[in-house]
């Protein structure tokens, strides 16, 4: 494997990287504050291209690798973290069930326009009794001549708020179990779906998470993504692939966090000198760099061994564990480093605190990663 980034890698982070200084930085905490991010940037992100990052260039997106999503995920969350994972839904899970497993009708109709950020994409999977063990799941799916009818209630939807399109599972078949779960593209604009309580989150307050209702909500039967009963399978092979970007936001927050802290540990002075010359303060730093370090590899490695249809669901689950502990590890330090004027809302090591957190929850939490993990080592 070369460690190397190619020519069109180090442009696409490059020109991230300049974005989110430039452009995302000074918002960031205006953002947070009012909770929601401006129309303006997702249509700036949008006219750059990275919402269809991976997207085939057939279908108006990038074409790029995985490694390329990860890039711009992990520089995008180094300043905000909830514009990384809102890019990272509307790239991944919002479009890889159709891409992968949809026909070409779904691929032409819905691709492009989540590709070009005309729509917004969301994953809907999660429910109130149906967090870890998705397949538990209980939002009906009912096939009734030409169209399916959705009854039921998802929960915490990232880009709920916002979303257009819906990537929502159903069961079809309550008998079969997992094998009883079915995946359709669900539009906004279809009678019977509602946005429900939008969440009061403790970080990524700029992102929209939300309840989505649906009340008899009738989805014609071409929006059916691949077979009846494909659903779980599907679902389980889009997060290997949208983990990668999870762990690319933690990467993202813990490098943001160790530059606010490195930079702050220049300036601060105490007993005649600035505090980074003190070995305490050298050791946590040194501790800092080399966990981001670990975990850059992991990510890259995981983006690799997808590219190169190896098999990575572990590979996969250890990067987003790591990455997601590791972060903790490292803001944690970071806020410390900054003392008293970490724990205030003047300095953004607060919010990539808070931001932090959600990274060893969603997307499958730490202990559901140690156990995928386990499973593959045990077989």
């Amino acid at each position: 494997m070369d460690f190397n980034l190619t020519e069109e890698q180090t442009m696409l982070r490059d020109s991230m990287r300049d974005f989110a200084k430039e452009r995302l930085a000074p918002l960031a905490e205006e953002a947070d504050h009012q909770g929601f991010t401006h129309p303006d940037i997702i249509k700036e992100l949008a006219e750059l291209g990275y919402c269809g990052i991976c997207t085939p260039p057939e279908y108006g997106g990038a074409g790029f690798d995985t490694l390329c999503y990860a890039l711009a995920i992990e520089e995008v969350s180094k300043v905000d973290a909830s514009i990384g994972v809102m890019l990272s839904v509307t790239n991944s899970p919002a479009q890889l069930p159709i891409l992968d497993f949809g026909s070409e009708a779904l691929k032409k109709k819905y691709i492009p326009k989540l590709a070009s950020g005309t729509c917004i994409g969301a994953f809907s999977l999660t429910e109130a009794n149906a967090g870890s063990d998705a397949a538990s799941i209980k939002l009906s799916a009912e096939l009734n001549g030409d169209h399916y009818v959705l009854s039921g209630l998802k929960q915490f939807v990232t880009n709920g708020g916002i979303a257009d399109i819906f990537i929502v599972f159903g069961v079809t078949d309550k008998s079969a179990g997992s094998k009883g779960i079915s995946a359709f593209i669900v539009e906004k604009s279809f009678p019977g779906v509602k946005v429900g309580k939008v969440e009061n989150k403790m970080g990524l307050k700029a992102s929209s998470t939300a309840e989505i209702i649906f009340e008899n909500c009738k989805v014609p039967k071409e929006n059916l993504i691949g077979e009846p009963g494909q659903g779980y399978k599907i679902a389980l092979a889009t997060l290997d692939h949208s983990r990668i970007g999870i762990a690319a936001q933690a990467l993202g927050i813990a490098e943001g966090a160790f530059e606010q802290a490195l930079e702050y540990s220049k300036q601060r002075v105490q007993f005649g000198k600035s505090i980074c010359q003190f070995q305490a303060i050298q050791f946590m730093l040194s501790d800092m760099a080399t966990e981001i370090e670990a975990a850059r590899y992991l990510i890259y490695n995981a983006a690799w061994r997808y590219d190169q249809k190896q098999r990575m669901s572990k590979e996969v689950s250890i990067a987003k564990l790591f990455a997601a502990e590791m972060s903790f590890r490292v803001v944690h330090k970071a806020l410390q480093i900054h003392g008293g004027y970490g724990y205030m809302k003047e300095y953004p090591i607060e919010r990539m605190y808070r931001d932090q957190r959600a990274t060893e929850i969603y997307e499958g939490t730490s202990e559901v990663q140690r156990m995928v993990i386990a499973s593959n080592l045990l077989k």
